[in-house]
């Protein structure tokens, strides 16, 4: 299996994996800074996991192991912060595609 080659991550993002509800509300693990990314900023219709239809502002390809749960935090290239809606997992074992993960953010 091919990774996403890193000449095509140009961005630099950051990532606060979404860790779950605490008693003061929503927890995240540690930041994970200047991960390598590729970020759309166009908007697009996704569905959630609850089915629910929502507008990403910015999409992120990143590689495939980024550890990013729907819910994560990230901080965009521009300085914005926004959460992660979908993520979804790239691969075609056998075929010569890259591997990579996709994040659709809100």
């Amino acid at each position: 299996m091919t990774r996403v080659p890193p000449a095509l991550l140009r961005h630099r993002i950051t990532v606060e994996p979404y860790a779950g509800e605490g008693a003061y509300g929503q927890q995240y693990r540690h930041a994970i800074p200047d991960v390598p990314a590729l970020v759309d900023s166009s908007p697009r219709l996704v569905r959630t996991a609850d089915g629910r239809q929502v507008t990403a502002t910015a999409t992120v390809i990143a590689g495939p192991t980024l550890d990013c749960p729907p819910g994560s935090r990230i901080t965009l290239p521009d300085g914005r912060t926004t959460t992660a809606i979908t993520v979804t997992h790239h691969t075609a074992p056998g075929l010569p595609v890259p591997a990579c993960t996709e994040v659709s953010c809100e």
